[in-house]
């Protein structure tokens, strides 16, 4: 079978972008999607494919048929945004106050439904099926599971699983593929420090909780430093803080929340005790005390290294231009949930042009990317799923 991946990739090129900028025009929240999952429906019906909606509240599967039988390849793409405000020109902005495509998912939907157009013009050289699962709320960490929960990966289950993120760190042309550990897992926390409040002029009447909250941040930064194996990637951030509401008033509680990533998940108890444990002893000393909450957390994205392997040789065969490295990411999803169950591979697929000033790091308000991504990942990723779907194999 001799399929011209990137030839047929190529000409989809001005359908892919109209489609990405549709969707960053109308970026929807985390199972918010609607929108965005009946244009996707719509399409991969007008493909003929089996389509299923409402999956996981607003996730959307369709499958596509061989001509012949053999294995099922799961191909996943994400489709929520961000709250974010953008801060871009383009004729394409968001149209929705305060949300953004902010992180490629705009450009991860396009290309899955490019890959569907494509593929399904070649069913009767293909041996199995691949089933296009359409995600909600990757962002905030509960899609995957609620699409597992409503038997996305039964009926058929996958024998394979794929998928890629466009990645910002890397210029176009450029594609991690990495075996083994290739996207860390993460844990979120949220602490509220209760104190005394009082008069800002009588700080010792109070139990301050704004200063008390200061020292706890620093504090927590030690875990990484001081607890863990210097060997063991570990990142710990702050992300909000929260309390007062005059600048001569001591409040009575302050609450700021963060997150912890990683990569071995021995290391996520350790890294939960010592959240409480800290919280707790600075609290203390200062005479105030912690409410923490240490939430959920999602495993790290581990690539089988057969699939991994696979796919390295897919890509010099049909696109000799491609660099690919081999490099881990601290960044975090929870794709790794519906890949855990069968052997898969989590690409991340170059997207930057610093040239262009198309370079701005993920969930900033003026991320954008450089669109000959789209058909680049549509025929990579087209010839890596009939890799395992050739009829004549």
């Amino acid at each position: 079978m001799t399929i011209d991946f990137m030839h047929e990739a190529q000409a989809l090129r001005d359908e892919l972008v109209a489609r990405r900028r549709d969707f960053h025009r109308h970026p929807e929240l985390a199972f918010q999607e609607r929108r965005t999952a009946g244009i996707v429906a719509e399409e991969l019906n007008n493909l003929g494919l089996e389509v299923q909606t409402g999956v996981g509240k607003t996730g959307v599967i369709g499958i596509l048929e061989g001509a012949a039988d053999g294995p099922t390849v799961l191909y996943r793409a994400d489709m929520d945004a961000l709250p974010i405000h953008e801060e871009n020109s383009a004729d394409y902005v968001s149209q929705a106050e305060g949300v953004m495509h902010a992180c490629g998912h705009d450009g991860h939907t396009a290309i899955a439904l490019g890959i569907a157009k494509l593929l399904s013009g070649h069913r009767e050289e293909l041996g199995g099926r691949v089933k296009f699962v359409f995600q909600p709320a990757e962002e905030v960490g509960g899609g995957a599971a609620a699409m597992i929960a409503d038997g996305a990966l039964e009926s058929p289950a996958p024998d394979i699983s794929l998928g890629i993120h466009l990645w910002n760190d890397l210029e176009v042309g450029q594609v991690s593929v990495v075996p083994g550990p290739a996207m860390s897992g993460a844990g979120m926390f949220e602490i509220t420090v209760h104190g005394k409040g009082g008069h800002g002029a009588m700080p010792h009447q109070t139990a301050d909780p704004i200063v008390c909250a200061a020292q706890l941040i620093v504090a927590l930064q030690s875990l990484v430093s001081r607890n863990v194996d210097p060997l063991d990637m570990v990142v710990l951030t702050i992300g909000t803080i929260k309390g007062g509401s005059a600048r001569n008033i001591i409040p009575p509680s302050v609450t700021f929340n963060g997150s912890y990533r990683l990569f071995r998940e021995e290391t996520r108890e350790l890294i939960k005790t010592r959240i409480r444990e800290i919280a707790e002893g600075v609290t203390q000393a200062l005479g105030c005390r912690a409410e923490v909450d240490l939430g959920m957390g999602i495993g790290p994205v581990i690539n089988d290294a057969e699939v991994a392997r696979r796919a390295r040789d897919v890509f010099a065969r049909y696109a000799d231009d491609v660099a690919v490295v081999s490099q881990p990411w601290m960044a975090s999803e929870d794709v790794g949930l519906l890949m855990a169950r069968n052997p898969s591979a989590y690409l991340l697929v170059g997207s930057a042009n610093r040239a262009r000033s198309l370079d701005f790091p993920h969930h900033h308000p003026r991320f954008d990317f450089d669109e000959a991504v789209l058909p680049l990942s549509v025929g990579l990723m087209s010839a890596a799923i009939v890799d395992y779907l050739r009829a004549d194999a």
